[in-house]
C-alpha cells in the first residue's frame, strides 16, 4: 500500500517502530541477570525464579495471533499504542511488586503487551512502506534494534541491577513505553475510518488464544515439573485438543482469524518455519551464555551485561547485512548465508564453552554467529511479509511471531534438560565444569538446527531481482538465487 506520508514524518515513524521494537526485544532478556536479586529479595526459591521468565514467554506466545487479528480489524496505531500503554502499567506493577505472586502476574500482562505490540508494529511497517528495497530498509532498521535489544537487555539489566537494584528492570520501561505512546498518536497516521464489516471470530481467537497458550506453557514448565507431571500431560492433551478445534473453526468459518488460504503463500510458510527454527537455535543462546557467565565463571549481574556488547554490535552490523543482501540477491540467497555463517560461529562459539576458559575464547564465535543471526533476523521478516495483503499484515505477522515464541520455548524446554544431564549429585568444581560441557554440547546442537534451516530455505523460490528493484536501491539489476 503506496504511502501519502512525506519523508520526514515517514523517518520519525521509522524511528518510532524501531524504539518500541527495542523496547519489546529489552524485556525478553532484560530480567534473566536480575533473577538471583529478585529471587533473594521475594523469596523466590532457585527453582521457581524462572516463571518470572516463564509468565512473559507463556502469554506473548499465546496471544500473538489474537494481537495479529486485533491489528487488522481495529487499527494498527490503536493496537500498538494499547500495547505500550499495558507496558508501561504492567511494568510499574512488577518493579513495585513485594510478592512472587504480584511479580509473575505483572510479568504475564506485560506478556500481553507483547503480543499486541509485535504483530501492530511489523504491520504498520508492512503497509506504510512499499515491498521491495524500500520496506527492505525499514525492517532492517527495525530488526537492528530488535535482534540488538536481545542482547543489549542483559545489559541493561545488569547495569541497572548493580547501580539501583531489581525493580529497576522494570521501572526504566515505564518511561520508555509512556513517550512512545503518547509520539505514536502525533506521528504515526490515524487508522483508516470505514472499511467493509468483518467479524473477529471470537470461537476461533478464543481456541487459538487458550491453546497456544496452555502449549507454551507445557513446553516451558516441562523441564522443571517434569515431562510425566500431571500438569504438563493435561495441559498438552489440552492444548492438542484447542489447537485441533481451532482449525476445524477456521476451516469452516465465512470470516476466519487465521484465513488458511494464507498458508498456500510459500513465503509466509517458510518465514513461519524460519522464525520457529530461529529461535529456537539463535534464541537460546543468550540464556545459556547468561549461565555460563554468572553460573560457572561467576561474572557479576553488571560484567555478564557487559560481556554482551560484543554479540550486540555483531547482530547489528548483521541486520544491515541482511537488507543489503536481501535486496541484491534475494531472501532465499541471503537466509542461506545467514545460516551457514550463524552455524559455523555457533560451533566456534561452543568452544569457549570451557570452566576454565577466558571470554577472550568466546569472542569469535559470538561474532561470527552474531553477524549470522543477524543476517537471518531480517532476512526472515521480509520473507514472512512478502506475497501478503495489506489488510492481512497483522494475522500474517501474527502467525509468524507465533511460531517464533512457540520456537523459543521447544527450544529452551529441550536444551535446559539435555543442558542438564551430566549434572546430577555434583558440586562444587565438579559441577562447574559438567554445566560447561552441558552447555557447549548444546550450543554445537544449535548449531545442527541451523544448518537445518539450510535445507527449509531451498524450499523458497528463486528470486530474480527486477531492474526497478535495483535501481531504487541504487545497484545495478542481478539475477539472483
Amino acid at each position: 500500500m503506496p504511502t501519502s506520508l512525506t519523508g520526514q514524518r515517514l523517518g520519525w515513524t521509522l524511528a518510532l517502530l524501531a524504539f518500541a521494537q527495542l523496547i519489546f526485544a529489552l524485556d525478553l532478556n532484560i530480567v534473566f541477570v536480575a533473577l538471583p536479586e529478585i529471587g533473594s529479595d521475594l523469596g523466590f526459591p532457585g527453582q521457581t525464579q524462572q516463571l518470572v521468565v516463564s509468565a512473559y514467554v507463556v502469554f506473548a506466545g499465546g496471544f500473538l495471533l489474537f494481537g495479529g487479528r486485533a491489528a487488522d480489524l481495529l487499527g494498527r496505531r490503536r493496537i500498538f499504542v494499547l500495547a505500550l500503554t499495558i507496558y508501561a502499567v504492567s511494568s510499574l506493577i512488577g518493579g513495585l511488586a513485594g510478592s512472587p505472586i504480584t511479580i509473575i502476574i505483572a510479568r504475564a500482562v506485560q506478556g500481553i503487551g507483547g503480543a499486541l505490540l509485535l504483530p501492530s508494529t511489523l504491520a504498520l511497517l508492512n503497509t506504510l512502506f512499499d515491498e521491495g528495497p524500500k520496506r527492505n530498509r525499514a525492517l532492517a532498521i527495525w530488526g537492528g534494534a530488535g535482534a540488538s535489544g536481545l542482547t543489549v537487555g542483559a545489559l541493561l539489566g545488569g547495569v541497572l541491577t548493580d547501580g539501583f537494584g531489581w525493580p529497576a528492570v522494570f521501572f526504566v520501561n515505564v518511561p520508555l513505553a509512556g513517550i512512545v505512546a503518547l509520539a505514536a498518536l502525533v506521528v504515526i497516521p490515524r487508522d483508516p475510518a470505514g472499511g467493509p464489516r468483518r467479524s473477529f471470530d471470537l470461537p476461533g481467537a478464543l481456541s487459538v488464544t487458550v491453546g497456544a497458550t496452555v502449549l507454551v506453557f507445557a513446553l516451558v514448565e516441562g523441564p522443571e515439573a517434569g515431562w510425566g507431571s500431571p500438569f504438563v500431560v493435561v495441559a498438552f492433551v489440552a492444548a492438542v485438543l484447542l489447537l485441533a478445534l481451532f482449525t476445524a473453526i477456521e476451516a469452516r468459518s465465512a470470516d476466519p482469524l487465521v484465513p488458511l488460504r494464507l498458508l498456500r503463500n510459500r513465503s509466509l510458510t517458510v518465514g513461519m518455519a524460519v522464525t520457529f527454527l530461529y529461535m529456537a537455535t539463535f534464541g537460546v543462546l543468550p540464556y545459556f551464555l547468561s549461565l555460563l557467565m554468572q553460573g560457572v565463571h561467576g561474572y557479576s549481574a553488571l560484567q555478564a551485561g557487559l560481556a554482551f556488547l560484543v554479540p550486540s554490535l555483531a547482530i547489528a552490523t548483521g541486520t544491515q547485512l541482511g537488507e543489503r543482501l536481501t535486496t541484491r540477491i534475494g531472501g532465499r540467497t541471503t537466509l542461506l548465508i545467514g545460516f551457514a555463517v550463524g552455524a559455523a560461529g555457533t560451533v566456534v562459539l561452543a568452544v569457549g564453552f570451557d570452566p576454565d576458559s577466558s571470554f577472550a575464547a568466546l569472542v569469535p564465535g559470538l561474532v561470527i554467529s552474531g553477524i549470522g543471526q543477524g543476517i537471518v533476523w531480517t532476512a526472515m521478516w521480509i520473507t514472512a511479509a512478502t506475497g501478503t495483503a495489506a489488510h492481512e499484515q497483522g494475522v500474517a505477522n501474527g502467525i509468524a511471531s507465533t511460531a517464533m515464541n512457540i520456537g523459543n520455548a521447544i527450544g529452551l524446554a529441550i536444551f535446559t534438560v539435555l543442558a542438564e544431564l551430566g549434572t546430577a549429585g555434583k558440586s562444587g568444581a565438579a559441577l562447574r565444569e559438567a554445566t560447561a560441557h552441558g552447555e557447549s554440547f548444546v550450543v554445537v546442537l544449535t548449531a545442527a538446527g541451523m544448518a537445518l534451516g539450510l535445507v527449509v530455505v531451498l524450499v523458497l523460490p528463486r528470486h530474480r531481482v527486477t531492474d526497478s528493484d535495483a535501481v531504487s536501491a541504487g545497484r545495478p539489476p542481478v539475477v539472483a538465487g
